[in-house]
């Protein structure tokens, strides 16, 4: 038996009384995820946190119900038993994983976390032959349903359209502030000024492998650079932008693709083959770069396209003329 599995119990061969302090401590937790979910959303989306408080009250409303109904059949003692006690039972994500989620992410987050729970607990209650058992599981796959009915129409009174809408463009927003804006700086400094100094080798030398090595060289250390400095600019408390991790990562990543995406075509051995590939790239790269800026920063897109391609140019030109001279 494997090590890891040897002590978690089948669902199977739980009695009642466990399945029914199984249902209690998952309650329990679902309500402590809902409250660290309102207390992370609550300063910049209120309306949203007032909906997880309503939610994480009703999974409390919940678990006082089962805790009567095991007083009533068990007694006052009720065993110790978690999810991560039961083989096969639904996991919750842990704390830790749920802090970067965005706001529509942890909305499904806990959309389903009542699927699951009643699609769990139906399953359960098809496969037992006891009629108590059945009955019982029966009981809880209606009370997680119950669970999304409440949740429906607690959204429905914190969150009216406007307020919906109102907080989507807050998170759009910071999205916009914390992946696409940095990446974005990377991608267009990772895209252009490794320009000069690939085609400025590639042509002195014409040798594709040194050519290969000093873009990696560039791109490598303009990612770090680039990363270091976004991280280090800003902290984000008082502009809004959000983790300077975040955005040094973005930024640092997108600067090394956009310097790497010309600089692999010279793993080609042949020189204008490679020249020619690493050529196209460029012109994918700036292109790219333009839809960007135009789908996200709502830049027109024929004047990102020629600010892009006329500084790409310049750049590249004068990479081709140092090299060649």
């Amino acid at each position: 038996m494997i090590p890891v599995l040897s002590n978690r119990r089948r669902f199977a061969d739980l009695s009642e009384q466990e399945v029914l302090a199984l249902a209690i401590s998952s309650e329990e937790d679902d309500a402590r995820i809902y409250r660290l979910y309102a207390e992370r959303l609550r300063p910049d989306f209120p309306d949203s946190a007032r909906l997880f408080d309503g939610m994480a009250a009703e999974e409390d409303t919940h678990r006082r119900a089962l805790i009567d109904l095991h007083r009533s059949r068990f007694g006052e003692v009720i065993p110790l038993i978690r999810r991560e006690h039961v083989a096969g039972f639904h996991a919750r994500r842990p704390v830790w994983l749920t802090q970067s989620l965005g706001l529509d992410r942890i909305r499904d987050e806990a959309a389903a976390m009542e699927r699951d729970a009643e699609a769990f607990y139906r399953k359960a209650a098809a496969r037992t032959q006891d009629a108590a058992t059945r009955k019982l599981l029966g009981d809880l796959a209606a009370a997680e349903a119950g669970h999304q009915n409440s949740a429906e129409t607690l959204a429905e009174t914190h969150l009216d359209p406007e307020s919906r809408q109102g907080e989507d463009r807050k998170a759009h927003r910071q999205f916009i502030l914390t992946w696409v804006q940095p990446g974005l700086a990377g991608l267009m400094d990772g895209s252009v000024s490794t320009l000069a100094p690939i085609f400025a080798t590639a042509f002195a030398t014409q040798d594709t492998w040194t050519t290969f090595l000093v873009g990696l060289a560039a791109s490598v250390g303009a990612g770090i650079s680039m990363g270091f400095t976004e991280a280090a600019s800003d902290d984000g408390e008082l502009s809004g932008r959000g983790s300077p991790v975040k955005r040094g990562f973005a930024s640092g990543l997108m600067t090394t693709i956009g310097g790497l995406g010309h600089a692999l075509p010279y793993l080609i051995t042949d020189f204008w083959t490679a020249t020619v590939i690493a050529m196209i790239v460029v012109v994918i790269e700036l292109w790219a770069i333009a839809w960007i800026q135009n789908r996200f920063m709502e830049t027109p897109f024929f004047r990102a396209a020629f600010q892009v391609v006329l500084g790409g140019a310049l750049v590249f030109a004068a990479g081709v003329l140092i090299g060649s001279g």
